[in-house]
């Protein structure tokens, strides 16, 4: 993208957010802050829970990362949330005019072994059917991409890249 433009890296737990964020940062020469840090402690204790978290839950939570996002406005960023609702990314772009997703997408089984296997992590494999039920796809009027996750984190972030400069055409 020939413009610093803000980059929020959107998906259901277990997409890679926390890794291709990170590595499309560097593609970019912007900086990446993870979305998970935003979490309130009671957001983070109620999802290790495995409690999935309410509309309410979830606004201080976006207004963090949209006041982070409206902050590198001009400047660039990357910036992961998982922004599964089309009013969460609303909120985010009310937040940030201008903020591109790019959502990582991919089949169910391959997240959930990718999830199975992750360490350190306090999201639990059992909430991943509701992520998937809250999941609303980018809609054609909202600025951004969907990219597949098969394959290796490199690989990903090449199509994340190809798929941000199409944009710019």
């Amino acid at each position: 993208m020939s413009t610093p433009h803000v980059v929020v890296v959107m998906g259901v737990a277990g997409t890679g957010k926390t890794t291709i964020g990170p590595l499309l940062a560097d593609r970019l020469g912007v900086p990446y802050a993870e979305g998970d840090d935003f979490h309130p402690e009671a957001n983070i204790a109620k999802m290790s829970a495995g409690t999935p978290l309410t509309d309410e839950d979830r606004w201080p939570w976006l207004d963090a990362i949209g006041a982070w996002a409206h902050g590198r406005a001009g400047l660039g960023g990357v910036v992961s949330s998982s922004a599964l609702k089309r009013g969460y990314r609303d909120r985010l772009r009310a937040a940030a005019p201008g903020v591109v997703f790019v959502h990582l997408t991919g089949d169910r089984k391959l997240i959930e072994d990718r999830m199975a296997h992750r360490q350190g992590h306090f999201m639990p494999t059992a909430l991943l059917d509701s992520q998937f039920a809250t999941l609303q796809p980018l809609q054609a009027d909202e600025t951004g991409v969907a990219v597949d996750v098969a394959g290796s984190p490199d690989e990903i972030t090449d199509r994340a890249v190809t798929a941000l400069d199409g944009l710019a055409r």
